[in-house]
């Protein structure tokens, strides 16, 4: 068929044969016959045709490399990684698929500029093709020798200019995640779901798992929000007041039911609940990047447990949220409440708990740290300080004196309120207005009695009271539970804290509501705290004969 300007034409071929007579195979035959042509006299000639078919059939092919716009950036990444530029003007810049052919010579001076800038940490303004092209050697690994490094960088990137360039949230998430799949990085993966709610359906499955399995404590509300089926984001006290208090207490009341069921029933919650078989799911590689994939391939291969298809694990966690959000209210002063939130006492008990807990420490830190008086420790100040001015007291009388030689002996030895002396011929007392009576016996060491003159207005200060004081710590002792007197013995020993939690998780309860509940009582008792952050005070750690009765 040829086309010229005045339309369409049809050629017609015929192929010619030299032989002929030849018979046709009837149609029901199973085989074919191959005919074959008559044996004619002398050699058959080859026609020119099939010489050149049967030359081209045997030649050898030799295969040229394939460079693409990609493996020639990539080694031109490779020449320059190390390439540094002295103070540059910035240069604006824009383009759509970066490379460092796309950039002027001012251009490129402000990128390698900036770039030395960035690995120093410091992120000055630019424009966003120059960090597309420092991603795009990042990704395609230059510029980091660990690829944790190499993730590192990607990361504080994208925190430091994600609020100016919203589209790094539409690409840097679902690069980053690759990243991590491509080198097999356990990162938590948390930020990238949170900040690319596009990425939220296999990214939010895998860290589900790895959160329940091994790192409770890394869970987010944007993660769980997808195994539950209450969405509380149409939520009137979420949308409103209680937003930045349910995304902080909402996990961290999944991560305590976690631990709880793990101590109580010896398996936690995605054991207890296990989902279904993983599917795999393949993942292509730096999508809209430019990316070499002759480095990690086309593609990786995900296995992705479908976590939130498990029926009554999705129903105990839709049940936390509903709880969770109700004990807010009611903490908060917020009106009305979710309707039939149903879980176990033991559990409402101790998301009750732990809930006042928290908000009674925040309040505490909003209003600064508590003034607690240590009255021990105030009471032995005061008799040092009667200490001193006694002694002064008898120095200023025996430099009045009529020069007879006082000896005074070590004064670590005396009581407090007297000072032992050796003493002369004198036996005879002596007092003055407004001086201490000194009253001298005849032995050769003699105890001169201080009295310290006292002040218009001003009690006396009374002596510890040894006896209420052992009382106090009695009575405080016999309110302390078994668990609460273990703990404080444990907090005494090596590695306390890490037996404390042992004891705790044993008894269903948490390390801090304990320590909270035995500070209760001590303020109750003896009016101070004996549990200081997560060490026991250093007057509870002298009175803990009075714990071990």
């Amino acid at each position: 068929m040829a086309k010229d300007r005045q339309g369409l034409h049809f050629t017609e071929l015929v192929w010619e044969s030299t032989e002929q007579n030849m018979e046709v195979p009837p149609r029901s035959s199973a085989e074919a016959v191959i005919p074959k042509p008559p044996e004619g006299p002398g050699k058959k000639k080859t026609s020119q045709y099939n010489t050149v078919q049967l030359q081209l059939w045997d030649m050898e092919e030799t295969q040229e490399p394939v460079t693409t716009t990609e493996s020639q950036f990539v080694q031109r990444a490779r020449e320059l990684a190390d390439h540094k530029e002295p103070a540059a003007l910035f240069v604006p810049f824009k383009s759509y698929w970066p490379t460092y052919g796309h950039m002027t010579g001012a251009q490129s001076r402000w990128y390698f500029f900036w770039r030395d800038e960035v690995r120093q940490g410091r992120y000055p303004k630019t424009d966003l093709s120059y960090i597309f092209l420092h991603i795009y050697e990042l990704i395609n690994g230059v510029g980091w020798d660990e690829p944790q490094d190499g993730c590192r960088q990607l990361g504080l990137l994208w925190e430091a200019y994600r609020d100016k360039y919203k589209r790094l949230d539409q690409y840097l998430g679902g690069w980053i995640a690759d990243f991590s799949f491509v080198h097999k990085l356990d990162i938590p993966l948390s930020e990238i779901v949170i900040r690319t709610r596009g990425l939220a359906g296999d990214l939010a499955e895998l860290e589900l798992v790895r959160c329940l399995s091994a790192a409770p404590e890394q869970l987010s509300i944007e993660v769980l929000s997808v195994m539950s089926d209450y969405d509380i984001s149409k939520s009137k006290f979420y949308t409103g007041e209680g937003k930045a208090a349910a995304e902080k207490y909402i996990p961290q009341v999944v991560a305590l039911i976690d631990t709880y069921v793990a101590r109580k029933h010896g398996s936690n919650l995605i054991t207890m609940f296990p989902p279904g078989p993983p599917v795999v799911r393949e993942r292509y590689l730096f999508r809209s990047a430019v990316y070499d994939i002759s480095l990690y391939g086309y593609s990786v291969l995900v296995p992705v447990v479908r976590i939130s298809k498990s029926p009554p694990l999705r129903s105990l966690i839709t049940r936390l949220f509903r709880l969770t959000e109700n004990k807010l209210r009611a903490l908060m002063g917020y009106r009305g409440r979710l309707k039939d939130v149903k879980v176990d006492a033991d559990m409402e008990d101790l998301v009750t708990k732990f809930l006042q807990r928290e908000f009674r420490k925040a309040e505490q830190e909003e209003k600064g740290p508590a003034v607690v008086i240590d009255q021990r420790k105030l009471e032995q100040l005061k008799n040092d300080s009667e200490v001193v001015r006694s002694l002064l007291t008898v120095e200023e009388a025996l430099e009045k004196d009529d020069g007879t030689d006082w000896g005074i002996e070590t004064l670590d030895e005396a009581e407090p309120g007297s000072v032992a002396v050796a003493a002369g011929s004198r036996s005879e007392e002596t007092a003055g207005e407004g001086e201490p009576a000194v009253r001298v016996s005849d032995e050769e060491k003699l105890d001169i009695i201080v009295e310290e003159p006292a002040v218009q207005g001003q009690a006396d200060s009374p002596l510890p009271n040894i006896d209420g004081e052992a009382d106090s710590w009695t009575s405080f002792a016999s309110e302390l539970s078994l668990l609460q007197r273990e703990t404080l013995l444990a907090l005494a020993e090596d590695e306390g804290l890490a037996k404390v939690k042992r004891l705790a998780a044993g008894g269903g309860t948490m390390a801090e509501l304990l320590f909270d509940e035995i500070n209760e009582l001590a303020m109750d008792s003896l009016g101070d705290l004996v549990i200081d952050g997560e060490e026991l005070t250093e007057e509870c750690i002298s009175m803990l004969h009075y714990i071990k009765r």
